[in-house]
């Protein structure tokens, strides 16, 4: 059997598995995946994270085409044993790893470019946490989304984020309390890789010395509810500005059962970016045998 020396870490709750693997020499399966996020009978998590040099593997020597800088590559894998392309506490918790377990020395203002199946991100380190550049965004289908706890099915605004997302409004707090996401929400028409769905309602009031205040809940793709979505709360900060229009702020302030996480919208040369600022903690480090 093979002992695996692993960190568990969290961002707003929004846990995950983490541990190094610099050459790419220890590819696990999917059935060892799920067994590592088994909160019974392996660690727990929703989501396992493996450090590996980007040159090591072949969607990282890709990246490094595009950014040279971005010498670690965030591999991540849902709790089901399925890859996905990009974690937003994910991310800010792996570049925390990476700086703790010395791997990177940043400079306090150093922006630390990181390899991801949804191209380079780039993680910040500051006094309130880290903040990720998650990239450009885009609309994409609308669907109706119907979840156990809902009496009908409401439309849903597709948001891409280089996953894909389903955003959703409900009419007041209790809707969202009363939401049974023990079961997945069903998707109209269903996207093929599927999507993570957010189902947010307003603060009140909305909007508080020019920021915007919204609550959210998540039902993620591959993983199920989570106390937390990092690029999931962008997702819903994007689909509410765009339907209260040109007056809507571009900083939003997200809370998540597990926390609360900042989200702002940013003009660059290649269009609009949005960023995630929120905390990033390690909790414990120890190894367990894998079956």
């Amino acid at each position: 059997m093979t002992t695996l020396s692993f960190t568990k870490g969290h961002g707003t709750g929004n846990d995950f598995v983490l541990f190094t693997d610099p050459q790419g020499e220890l590819t696990l399966s999917p059935e060892q995946i799920r067994f590592l996020c088994d909160r019974r009978f392996g660690v727990g998590a929703d989501g396992v994270i493996r450090a590996v040099r980007s040159r090591a593997i072949p969607e990282g020597a890709a990246i490094l085409e595009e950014e040279p800088e971005a010498e670690w590559f965030m591999d991540y894998w849902n709790a089901d044993g399925t890859p996905a392309e990009m974690c937003g506490n994910g991310i800010r918790v792996y570049a925390h790893y990476l700086v703790s377990e010395g791997l990177v020395t940043p400079e306090r203002r150093d922006t630390l470019p990181i390899g991801t199946r949804a191209g380079v991100k780039d993680v910040l380190a500051g006094v309130s946490g880290y903040t990720v550049d998650l990239g450009r965004w885009r609309l994409a289908e609308e669907r109706l989304v119907a979840a156990y706890g809902l009496d009908v099915a409401r439309p849903g605004l597709g948001i891409d984020l280089g996953n894909p997302h389903v955003v959703t409004a409900l009419a007041h707090v209790g809707e969202l309390e009363s939401l049974d996401l023990h079961r997945a929400p069903t998707l109209d028409p269903a996207p093929a890789e599927g999507a993570n769905v957010e189902f947010v309602v307003p603060e009140e009031p909305l909007v508080k010395d020019g920021v915007a205040r919204i609550r959210m809940r998540v039902y993620e793709r591959g993983v199920g509810e989570t106390l937390s979505c990092g690029t999931g709360t962008a997702a819903a900060a994007l689909a509410f500005r765009h339907w209260g229009g040109d007056g809507m702020p571009n900083h939003w302030s997200v809370e998540v059962p597990g926390g609360r996480l900042a989200v702002r919208m940013f003009p660059t040369e290649e269009g609009e970016h949005v960023s995630l600022n929120g905390p990033a903690e390690l909790v414990y480090s120890g190894e367990i045998e894998l079956p």
